[in-house]
């Protein structure tokens, strides 16, 4: 039985426990990324009901209905499935969750200049994965900064525990949950070149700013995992899937979380 070697540093791992995400360079090559860029530009000119449906008539203001956020692609397209499973992404993830990673989710975020921002949030709230967490891996396909809408994120809240969101502000937001940060701890900007891997976990509180820009897109690669060891995860997101690209199917979670059962809005999908 082989030995795999561990792709992340004593400092790496510590961070990531302690800060609650990690910042990595380096895990997609420029042929990647020209992949990545090319299918979801076709993409943004067809409608994939359920997945993707965007105005294509050019008959409204907000540029969010042009370029909605495209859900679960891996589901419809080989290139998203793949890059949902790219091999230095899963090694990452495997170092962070110190056994094999499961890939529940995938999204590509196109945020057109003007385009709204999503109001501070934890991913966990959505996912449900237990016993464990979600990590998410959220790839910068365009550099990502405090102009064009890049991420938020709320340091040393990675065990925070989940919180019942309160209603988010819809002139900043195209979400409607917002979760407060804890007393004397600030969201921060996380500033991403081209290429660039932001992983962190599903009690992280974090978000985005609005694309402030009026000629730059942030385009993002965005996908969510579950622990191996993991039983349960919101029904939404099954199948799961390993690196080989055998699916996992995991029981539906049927805990109500921090709101309980009867809390509506909550969507399946982040």
């Amino acid at each position: 039985m082989s030995i795999r070697l561990r792709t992340l540093t004593e400092e790496q791992l510590e961070s990531f426990k302690t800060d609650g995400y990690l910042h990595v360079k380096g895990l997609f090559s420029e042929e990647d990324l020209r992949a990545i860029e090319n299918t979801f530009e076709k993409i943004s000119h067809t409608r994939v009901p359920g997945f993707f449906e965007p105005d294509l008539n050019g008959e409204t203001d907000d540029p969010l209905k042009r370029y909605p956020r495209v859900m679960h692609p891996h589901r419809f397209n080989e290139t998203a499935m793949k890059y949902m499973l790219h091999k230095p992404v899963m090694e990452v993830l495997a170092d962070l969750y110190g056994e094999e990673a499961l890939a529940a989710q995938s999204m590509f975020y196109y945020k057109p200049p003007g385009s709204r921002g999503q109001a501070l949030h934890q991913d966990n709230f959505y996912l449900q994965v237990e016993p464990g967490n979600c990590i998410a891996a959220w790839t910068a396909v365009d550099a990502a900064n405090e102009e064009n809408g890049g991420l938020l994120v709320v340091p040393r809240t990675g065990d925070y525990a989940l919180a019942c969101p309160d209603l988010a502000d819809s002139n900043e937001s195209f979400t409607n949950h917002y979760v407060k940060p804890p007393k004397d701890e600030k969201a921060i900007p996380v500033i991403m070149d081209k290429g660039d891997v932001l992983f962190f976990n599903g009690n992280l509180i974090h978000g985005s700013y609005r694309n402030k820009t009026k000629d730059r897109f942030r385009r993002a690669f965005i996908c969510h995992y579950a622990n191996a060891s993991a039983t349960q995860i919101n029904g939404g997101y099954r199948p799961l899937y390993r690196e080989d690209g055998t699916s996992v199917d995991l029981e539906a979670n049927p805990n109500g979380g921090p709101c309980g059962i009867e809390f509506s809005g909550t969507p399946f999908y982040h």
